[in-house]
């Protein structure tokens, strides 16, 4: 058999996720690879440790890139500070939390699940009832914004009321950072962990962390081994410390962090906040058009994640039938339900790179093609949002 160059078709990336990667980003994987111990990769190394703290809004020192996708950013903070027999409380309400669940259990900690519907917001008030049930629990895990759902969860009310009853804060943020609020130090987050492919406009394969005093007292302080070797942060941290000294632990995926340096980079040229702004008036503008054509959201407005609108299919489509037109019409990727919304729900993303207007008309004209006609123009309803911001 022959083979022969993979070229694949350009598409235009508005699913869960990985979103369109900005030309900058793409460019700088281009550059030539130097060693993963050389000066200047190791002056980058602190650059990128740098505007992660700014781009997590946080001083913590212990803040770097795993060398893996979201889901190792998940398995390091679970691995490192779950020990055997720990009581760790789980709120759930999507696909995420159903996985930090079997991470506690992997570790041979006991998981306490809170269950809340897919589409709610974790409930606080539950998170408090299970606490005062369960004094000894040492962790409670959330999601911030829930990927299979687009809920965004009240991570600052949810953190206050872990340390109140004397416990680390675990966080899921992969699809917030970048696109919605999000403070690390001022909320007081223990742990938490992203990903590059969403709000970062970056490629996969690396996974933001980010670790607050307290819960580096806990991985120093452990009884027992981390049962990870590769994610075991204190062997990790001699080669993501600070200083020019490195221990040598793995070869850096080099060229993907000349990726993430980027686009860390555009986030700081553009400004946080405006970013966070930007996805806003995007998914307002998409929220116009799309229930212009009558399509109705998941999730309560309180709680909707600009970035990933979930919405419910309108009666009399298929799914699957939709999609793939406009894949295959309009080279348009755009996300199904998962579990228990499968065949129910499409998920829309406006993340980093892909947050634009350009993205959202082409979106709403490509949905009118296929068939998902609007009694007045849902065009002509997101225009109107981004003349009158």
């Amino acid at each position: 058999m022959t083979h022969s160059a993979f070229h694949p078709t350009a598409r235009t990336l508005m699913g869960p996720g990985p979103s369109d990667v900005n030309p900058r980003i793409l460019e700088a994987m281009s550059r030539p690879t130097i060693g993963h111990l050389d000066p200047q990769f190791v002056g980058m190394m602190e650059e990128v440790k740098a505007m992660l703290q700014y781009a997590f809004q946080t001083e913590n020192a212990l803040t770097l890139p795993v060398s893996a996708p979201g889901s190792a950013g998940m398995e390091t903070c679970f691995a490192n500070l779950v020990e055997p027999g720990d009581k760790v409380v789980v709120c759930r309400n999507g696909v995420f939390g159903m996985r930090m669940t079997e991470n506690v259990e992997r570790r041979g900690g006991e998981a306490v699940v809170i269950d809340d519907a897919w589409g709610e917001a974790v409930d606080p008030d539950k998170l408090e009832t299970t606490l005062k049930a369960h004094p000894d629990a040492k962790i409670v895990a959330f999601v911030h914004a829930e990927t299979s759902t687009g809920v965004r969860s009240d991570a600052k009310t949810l953190v206050e009321i872990a340390h109140r009853h004397d416990c680390l804060a675990i966080v899921d943020a992969v699809t917030s950072l970048g696109g919605t609020e999000l403070r690390v130090d001022d909320w007081g987050i223990d742990a938490i962990y992203s990903g590059t492919q969403k709000c970062l406009s970056c490629v996969p394969g690396l996974s933001p962390v980010s670790f607050g005093e307290r819960a580096v007292d806990k991985i120093k302080s452990r009884d027992a081994k981390v049962q990870s070797w590769f994610l075991d942060l204190n062997l990790v941290m001699g080669y993501w410390g600070g200083g020019a000294t490195r221990a040598y632990h793995h070869t850096a995926p080099i060229n993907a962090l000349y990726a993430l340096h980027e686009a860390l980079l555009l986030l700081e040229e553009e400004g946080l906040e405006n970013a966070w702004r930007r996805h806003d008036l995007n998914h307002q503008a998409l929220k116009a058009g799309l229930e212009a054509m009558g399509i109705r959201f998941v999730v309560d407005e309180a709680h909707r994640l600009p970035q990933l609108n979930a919405v419910w299919i309108p009666e009399g489509h298929d799914d699957a039938a939709i999609r793939s037109r406009l894949l295959n019409e309009f080279n348009l990727e755009i996300g199904a339900g998962l579990g228990d919304f499968a065949g129910k729900v499409w998920r829309i993303g406006l993340m980093g790179y892909a947050s634009n207007p350009k993205n959202v008309i082409s979106c709403l004209a490509a949905l009118e093609a296929v068939g998902l006609k609007s009694a007045e123009s849902a065009i002509a309803a997101a225009q109107a949002i981004y003349d009158n911001p």
